[in-house]
């Protein structure tokens, strides 16, 4: 064909408009997702505290009492805990990891997404196919059948039947979208959910070995408080002291006694919580004991960027993926506004008898199109628009606030560790002196050099410094913990994470859970 040769015009119109459709076809009307940029820090060597943290914390001569530095830019292990070198620990964990009821549900509800995905995916991406076949019993009017009295008959059909909604604004592509980050949410609540129950198995072992140390520590003032009534009930019986000094010294046992149970009350509780975070019945007897002695603190503590912070925190990757659907809705409403182009036809047979409804001449066929603009409807279209435009506004909002959240909680934490290990340092310094006042006045006592009051005060103060070391020996555990949990808990480099079934986009990429290397 030379180039003065024109196609007829009939067939020059049926060209440009494939050509229209095809173009159109490509386009997708209302905003494209962007992932949010991470918040800019003034002062990189400061990026979550007021205060530049020191190099290292500092150290007590206690179990838990080692020095830890911050490292910056420090990954973060998918098998966090481990840092804390317990075996029972561990074992602990990866059983629970696979009896929690919690973390079952939200991978029931991850599946769930997918499953509406691939259901939308079916029924409006791709042409819908039936098959049909029966009788149809009617009666004809007779202007229809030019008949005077009309007729009844039986109609009998078999067709094949399809129709295709052609996304020519991107109408379904947005709601696949949509339907698609409705999925990384609840990727996301998994991973959350997985977080929050390994933190949480963790500082509850924790609490129970700090409860346990407390406990022990009662028990030993007990003991001593039980050694000094003995003294004082037989120097009672020789007159040598008055009836009140044996008062007093009963009465601080019954003290000391006193706290005991609430102590062991807080124990029994704690071992409950951590049967059911296991997944198990609280009176299982499967369990394993913590003690403080058991948990190694790690000497090197995480820092993450900030770039890399909100590409970690699932809380954060889950308020991303709710403002990527609310984008989406954005162009389904959009796209709404516009006209909806459908496709149909059949093709099949038709008879009067069932025996001739596969013979030659009985077969029909149709083929057709139809375009629908909505014309009026009262502004809800429009309304529809502003509503999902709101809401997206809506989500950002909430996205910026999950963000400010997630800089508070890592602050804390941070300040929270430096301010562990002082109090840390000045509990076990005020322990040891209490416990050399403690042995030296009971020494004193005994040789009648002081009075009975100095040893109830000593054997007072030694108590309550006993207990505020457990509990400050404890702290530096669980915000260490905490620290973990949020800057997100390593889930990028679970191996697992290969195994969970990507999700296929309209434009045929991968979406995964994965953050991009920092």
């Amino acid at each position: 064909m030379n180039s003065t040769t024109r196609l007829p015009a009939p067939r020059r119109t049926r060209i440009a408009a494939c050509i229209a459709v095809a173009l159109l076809a490509g386009c997708a009307v209302g905003p494209d997702f962007k992932e949010p940029e991470a918040p800019k820090v003034a002062d990189t060597s400061r990026p979550y505290t007021t205060k530049p943290l020191p190099a290292q914390t500092v150290s007590a001569p206690v179990v838990g009492g080692n020095a830890q530095s911050f490292v910056n830019e420090q990954d973060i292990p998918a098998q966090w805990w481990e840092v804390f070198h317990s075996e029972p620990l561990d074992r602990l964990i990866r059983s629970a990891l696979t009896r929690s009821p919690t973390l079952a549900s939200a991978q029931a509800a991850l599946r769930q997404a997918q499953a509406s995905y691939e259901a939308t995916v079916g029924n409006k991406l791709f042409p819908s196919v039936s098959a049909q076949i029966g009788p149809t019993r009617q009666k004809v009017s007779p202007i229809t059948s030019g008949t005077a009295n009309g007729g009844i008959y039986t109609l009998y059909n078999a067709s094949v039947n399809v129709s295709y909604n052609i996304d020519v604004f991107g109408a379904t592509r947005r709601d696949l979208e949509g339907l698609q980050a409705a999925i990384d949410y609840q990727r996301y609540q998994v991973e959350a959910a997985y977080l929050s129950l390994t933190a949480n198995l963790v500082t509850t072992a924790v609490q129970e070995a700090s409860l346990r140390a407390q406990i022990q520590a009662t028990r030993e003032v007990i003991d001593a408080q039980s050694q000094s009534l003995t003294i004082v009930e037989n120097q009672a019986k020789l007159g040598a002291i008055p009836r009140s000094t044996l008062l007093a010294q009963r009465t601080q046992l019954a003290q000391t006694l006193a706290t005991l149970p609430a102590l062991e009350s807080a124990l029994a509780q704690t071992r409950n919580q951590l049967a059911v975070y296991a997944g198990r019945l609280p009176n299982d007897d499967g369990l394993p004991e913590f003690s403080l002695a058991s948990l190694q603190l790690p000497r090197e503590l995480p820092v993450s960027l900030p770039s890399s912070l909100v590409r970690q925190r699932p809380d954060i990757r889950a308020s991303e993926a709710l403002l990527h659907q609310a984008s989406a809705q954005v162009g389904v409403a959009t796209a709404n506004m516009y006209p909806q182009i459908t496709l149909s036809g059949s093709v099949g047979s038709q008879s009067l008898t069932f025996g001739n409804l596969f013979t030659a001449g009985s077969g029909v066929w149709s083929i057709g199109g139809s375009l629908l603009q909505p014309i009026f409807n009262g502004g809800a279209l429009r309304a529809q628009k502003r509503g999902a435009v709101a809401a997206f506004e809506q989500a950002q909002a909430q996205y910026q606030q999950t963000v400010l959240n997630a800089f508070l909680n890592v602050s804390n934490t941070l300040q929270a560790l430096d301010s562990d290990a002082q109090t840390l340092q000045a509990q076990a310094e005020a322990a040891s002196l209490a416990r050399q006042q403690l042995d030296l006045v009971s020494g004193q006592y005994k040789l009648g050099a002081i009075s009975y009051l100095s040893l109830l005060d000593a054997q007072r103060t030694y108590q309550q410094t006993q207990i505020s070391l457990a509990q400050a020996q404890a702290a530096r555990y669980s915000d260490t913990a905490a620290l973990f949990q949020a800057l997100g808990g390593g889930w990028w480099n679970r191996p697992e994470l290969a195994q969970v079934p990507a999700t296929t986009t309209v434009d045929g990429t991968i979406s995964d859970a994965k953050p991009p290397s920092p």
